[in-house]
């Protein structure tokens, strides 16, 4: 059996990354499903280049727009290195969606019947670095007197099992709504995009879980973006979608 330390090559390099880790502001930004990139053990799953592009294999243009973010709002932020085809960040490891066999229309033969000792593998290679790093960066704040603003950025598939998603903007939250609904009053007279609360998922599909660990316990301000794909497939549209969202998280945080 492959220990942890055998499971990334010396060109795979390390699961998360950190930019901006000097950055001033008290926004943390992070995107869980940032590459869609797979380690070499791996090989291709089994699927088409088609399938490992899509969707199922990483949040197109999240990335992009969360630099730019990042820039603007002088933020560090944490960022998930490989697919979540390999393991879904945003999933504890005992949810079924932390490593689907199945997505949407798309079977996943390389992780049919995986065994529990595969299954650990992949959370400590994983899911627990990339989480364990988003921990150390809220407590060193924390220890310095520095806020923190937990916001991760999503994206999602125009069409999802054939039918058409009209929303363009999600601002999501799970119990604690402060900062998400800051967000919608500042987003209510837009023309710009569809801004819609808990769209096109929302906290009972079990998509708040980095929220939920890292934000509700400490009490910290905290909400999930989820931006339609489509809006975000080039330069313009993301430089676009990220002026929007961080005016958005300015106006909601000036008086806070």
């Amino acid at each position: 059996m492959l220990v942890q330390s055998e499971f990334f090559t010396k060109a795979d390099g390390d699961p998360v990354a950190v930019e901006n880790a000097d950055g001033r502001g008290e926004v943390l930004l992070v995107c869980e499903h940032a590459s869609r990139r797979l380690p070499e053990r791996y090989g291709d799953l089994g699927l088409s280049q088609e399938a490992l592009a899509s969707h199922i294999a990483w949040d197109p243009g999240a990335l992009a727009v969360s630099r730019l973010m990042s820039r603007s709002l002088d933020a560090t932020l944490i960022h998930q290195r490989f697919s979540r085809l390999i393991y879904d960040c945003n999933r504890p490891p005992e949810s079924p969606a932390a490593m689907r066999d199945v997505s949407e229309i798309f079977r996943i033969p390389g992780n049919e019947n995986l065994t529990e000792a595969e299954r650990s593998l992949r959370t400590t290679s994983l899911y627990l670095p990339f989480h364990g790093r988003i921990r150390e960066e809220i407590a060193a704040r924390r220890a310095r007197g520095r806020p923190t603003v937990l916001v991760t950025v999503h994206s999602f598939t125009p069409v999802y099992f054939g039918k058409l998603r009209e929303v363009e903007i999600g601002i999501l939250h799970e119990k604690d709504s402060r900062l998400a609904d800051r967000m919608l009053a500042a987003a209510a007279d837009t023309r710009l995009y569809h801004v819609a609360c808990n769209e096109p998922y929302g906290p009972a599909d079990g998509v708040t879980h980095t929220l939920e660990v890292h934000a509700m316990p400490a009490g910290l301000l905290n909400v999930m973006i989820e931006i339609r794909n489509d809006l975000i497939a080039d330069e313009t549209g993301q430089g676009v979608v990220a002026d929007f969202l961080t005016g958005l998280l300015r106006e909601s945080l000036a008086d806070v």
